[in-house]
């Protein structure tokens, strides 16, 4: 027998209205915050990065193949990563649906990662995926937005992700069974799993200048995880118990 509350479809129908004004606010909310990132400065981009991509080496205005706009995901595949961040991966599933769409609106959606592009293009075959992923193995890239950190940032306990200084690491002396299984997800340790992070950064391209105009991370790239927004209407939501998601080819549940 079900503990949650029940009631007629009369009911249901009353609060579902009352929910509906609520979401209706969310909605204009979140209209306001597109419009807000839209008006954010566009920061001018001098830095020469460079990159390898299917088509070889490319610059950072290259990764927008033709298009004014570049979306990047920073996915999380470090050199010593044995295959890619299986929190990634999740999102990642959604990308090839959109790519198409969103190269007819001017905009190129590219992964950029820093393990070689070998790895990328093995794992890539590996998921079945075809979006745009580029290698940053040999720029600062990743260092400079602020998803990959230097063992000294590390050692420090104050690591920048998110605009604020973070100390990933895990209490001295403890193992923390999640942490460790996300790293051994990868084949890594801790400490080289999450000294890549998630984000999303958004450029703009105009008479031949680059602009970095978005990024987000932890939580604001919360949208981008579909599964999540699907979720997030189901009946128990997400009734997380720790590391619950696999890469679709590992999971046994199909």
């Amino acid at each position: 027998m079900t503990a949650h509350e029940t009631g007629t479809r009369e009911e249901w129908r009353a609060a579902r209205l009352e929910l509906l004004e609520a979401e209706k606010a969310l909605t204009r909310r979140s209209d306001e915050l597109a419009r807000r990132r839209q008006e954010l400065p566009w920061v001018r981009i001098d830095k020469e990065y460079r990159f390898e991509a299917d088509e070889g080496r490319a610059s950072l205005a290259d990764l927008f193949r033709g298009r004014s706009q570049l979306l990047v995901y920073h996915f999380m595949f470090g050199p010593d990563y044995t295959a890619g961040c299986p929190n990634c991966s999740a999102i990642a599933d959604g990308f090839d649906g959109s790519v198409v769409h969103l190269a007819n609106h001017d905009v190129t959606l590219c992964a950029v990662s820093r393990a070689p592009l070998a790895k990328l293009q093995a794992y890539k075959r590996r998921m079945g995926w075809s979006f745009p992923w580029a290698s940053s193995f040999d720029s600062d890239f990743n260092y400079d937005f602020d998803v990959t950190h230097t063992k000294e940032e590390w050692d420090s306990g104050a690591v920048e992700y998110n605009f604020r200084a973070m100390d990933f690491r895990p209490p001295a002396g403890q193992e923390i069974p999640m942490l460790a299984e996300l790293a051994s997800s990868v084949g890594t340790d801790w400490e080289t799993y999450r000294r890549e992070g998630p984000g999303v950064s958004a450029f703009a391209l105009e008479d031949g200048v680059v602009y970095h105009t978005y990024s987000a991370y932890e939580r604001g790239i919360d949208g981008l995880w579909g599964m999540y927004q699907w979720l997030d209407r189901a009946p128990l939501g997400r009734n997380e118990t720790g590391f619950w998601w696999r890469r679709h080819d590992e999971d046994g549940s199909q």
